[in-house]
């Protein structure tokens, strides 16, 4: 078996990718079983930025506030604000603070350099604008959207005023308590203000979609593709809101599944202006659905991959990345009998695997699954091999906390 799984490995660069897909897609997507990982986000680079050179890809997404990547998406195409400024409001989850997140944007802001509109680099975040302790307000979204519209679109036509929105909101700290994400009391997104903000949401939203000639011949396609940003979120937040104050068994089930939805409809959105490359966690970016365990109950929902997989066919495809040894957090070498024990026997620090042979040499019996003993690391799922188009597989990596000194540029 390790002959036949050593004829599936291959040297990791663009060529070698596209030689495993049957035509470019429109949305190539790259997966990491933990994020932070400074080998991870070195790989993605350097293959990202061959993928930009030599198959015209134009956007990168990364796994991250959608309306923050605003800021990074300003500063590579025009060179709107400083750096340091950039990666501090341009990212959620912390993002910004790793050294290999600063110069992917400080390479984007390069390469864009000189070249004419047509030709540059787009930046998008494509997460909701939420965190593990719950979600933001919807005002920045729903105020952003309300006052596009009243600009641009026909006034009589405005379901409600921009005072109305700022009443309905209310205090922003209504919304954002974390307190809200353990105890569905606690959580603004069922009263009587939130209930009515929904149904303008949808007023505003269908506004814009039955206005788009009006509109982009008024304001520009560009800024119509942000209001229906602003509008995607708007909604989405509320919707997760919504949920954040059910009681019923299908809570949590329901928050994960409005936030992969929220990713997979940025995506599709993303897509429509071009060929982009997409970084996240695997399990967003999967076919299949995606699962976990809280409070020993199992939730399953499908994945943002699994979405936006059913709408592009073959014009999405996903390259799961696995980890031998993740040593600054006690991720050892892999048992032998597990797929990454089988990679982690092939001589090259890293590689990418044709994953339908690599299936084929594993034959009916999948390996066993490997098991993390550390929660921020999650091992490949044997089962999944098959679904995937490739495979990195890089050998041993550490966390990334290298950080480039302020004002520095590398």
């Amino acid at each position: 078996m390790t002959a036949g799984i050593k004829e599936t490995a291959h040297t990791v660069d663009a060529a070698t990718v596209m030689s495993l897909l049957p035509a470019r897609p429109r949305l190539l997507a790259l997966g990491e079983p933990t994020h932070g990982a400074d080998a991870l986000l070195d790989l993605r680079n350097e293959l990202f930025r061959q993928l930009v050179e030599r198959e015209g890809y134009r956007t990168i997404a990364i796994e991250s506030d959608c309306l923050m990547g605003l800021v990074v998406d300003d500063y590579v195409t025009s060179g709107t604000g400083a750096l340091d400024e950039v990666m501090e409001r341009g990212f959620s989850h912390g993002w910004g603070a790793f050294a290999g997140n600063r110069e992917l944007v400080r390479w984007m802001r390069a390469y864009n350099e000189g070249r004419p509109g047509s030709e540059r680099l787009r930046f998008a975040g494509f997460d909701g604008p939420l965190e593990i302790t719950g979600a933001a307000s919807p005002r920045p979204a729903l105020t952003a959207l309300h006052a596009y519209l009243t600009a641009w679109a026909d006034a009589d036509l405005l379901p409600c005023t921009a005072d109305t929105l700022d009443r309905l909101l209310g205090a922003d700290d209504r919304w954002t308590n974390p307190a809200a994400m353990m105890d569905p009391a606690q959580s603004a997104g069922r009263t009587p203000e939130a209930k009515r903000l929904r149904l303008l949401a949808d007023d505003l939203v269908a506004l814009l979609d039955a206005q788009p000639p009006q509109l982009i011949a008024a304001s520009s396609r560009e800024d119509w593709d942000r209001a229906r940003l602003y509008g995607r979120t708007a909604t989405g937040l509320l919707r997760y809101h919504f949920w954040m104050a059910d009681t019923s068994p299908g809570r949590m089930a329901w928050l994960l599944g409005v936030r992969d939805s929220m990713m997979a409809a940025n995506l599709l959105a993303v897509a429509e202006r071009g060929p982009t490359l997409v970084n996240a966690h695997n399990s967003h970016l999967q076919r299949t659905k995606s699962s976990m365990r809280l409070g020993g109950l199992p939730l399953q929902w499908w994945s943002a991959g699994a979405i936006v997989g059913a709408h592009l066919g073959d014009g999405y495809a996903f390259l799961a990345t696995a980890l031998g040894t993740f040593g600054d957090h006690g991720v050892d070498a892999p048992p032998a009998d597990t797929v990454e024990g089988l990679l982690y026997a092939l001589p090259q620090d890293r590689y990418v695997v044709d994953a339908r042979r690599l299936a084929t040499v594993l034959g009916d019996t999948p390996p066993a699954a490997r098991v993390s003993p550390w929660y921020g690391y999650a091992p490949l799922d044997p089962a999944q091999v098959a679904s995937t188009d490739g495979i990195v597989f890089v050998k041993d990596a550490v966390s990334g906390r290298r950080r480039t000194p302020r004002g520095a540029l590398r």
